[in-house]
């Protein structure tokens, strides 16, 4: 899973940090981001864009064995988002890319959210679905259904989580907007089966006993027949949401 995460996600994290800039207006780098849940460093990535200094996190070790080649130049360290290992008031930027659905304890991980924050620095929280759609055909939806009705997604694996109930969950700093998008992201048919196989369903039918190369090859027969050999656009669909940390 760490090396699919590495090679075969697709590329929104830049599009969405794209967007921050826009939001929040930065024309110069600020002094330090720190990426929360950063996985193997694709969400990590696009913050040395805006930051001096961007720093990922990560508490499953293995992830950050490819963080050298998806993120060359910036920092990574083992940590939990219930107790993230940086001083009082030391980022300017913090971002949490669909982390905070799996933290074990959300109010502590917005604490400590709010105590890592400098003064006027910013908490994003961002999220964003498969890709299962085309914008122009109903193919891939189709064959997606089918997908996760063949290995579903384990119960509870994730905490739901939208710009609303942040908004409920956050103390101590203040909503800055939110904002919902769609990103069409050209992939072609052998980078789509690939990412498809990172997914977390996949993951949860492995552990359970289903041979992967059974997977992949029912993947590949039934996707084959929906990009017909093409490079297609595939959308996903995300929010945005900021909160920002009073000044000093």
């Amino acid at each position: 899973m760490a090396a699919g995460y590495a090679t075969s996600r697709p590329p929104v994290h830049p599009i969405v940090i794209e967007k921050v800039r826009r939001h929040l207006g930065i024309s110069q780098p600020v002094e330090c981001a720190i990426d929360v849940g950063c996985g193997a460093g694709l969400s990590t990535r696009p913050l040395a864009s805006l930051a001096r200094c961007a720093v990922g996190i990560e508490p499953a070790e293995p992830m950050l064995q490819w963080t050298a080649a998806t993120a060359p130049g910036s920092h990574f360290v083992v940590g939990r988002a219930e107790e993230l290992p940086f001083p009082n008031a030391t980022a300017n930027l913090l971002t949490a890319a669909g982390s905070l659905n799996y933290v074990a304890d959300l109010d502590l991980s917005l604490a400590e959210a709010r105590r890592v924050l400098a003064p006027g620095g910013t908490l994003v929280v961002y999220d964003f679905s498969q890709g299962r759609r085309f914008p122009d055909s109903p193919a891939l939806e189709h064959w997606f259904t089918e997908f996760r009705s063949r290995y579903p997604v384990p119960t509870g694996s994730a905490r739901p989580l939208d710009p609303p109930a942040l908004a409920r969950s956050v103390r101590g700093l203040e909503p800055a907007g939110h904002e919902y998008f769609e990103a069409a992201v050209p992939l072609d048919p052998a980078f789509y089966l690939d990412y498809v196989m990172t997914e977390t369903n996949v993951a949860h039918a492995i552990r359970n006993g289903c041979p992967a190369g059974e997977i992949r090859e029912w993947c590949a027969a039934g996707l084959r027949p929906v990009f017909a050999g093409l490079r297609r656009e595939v959308m996903f669909d995300g929010y945005i949401a900021y909160f920002q940390a009073p000044p000093g």
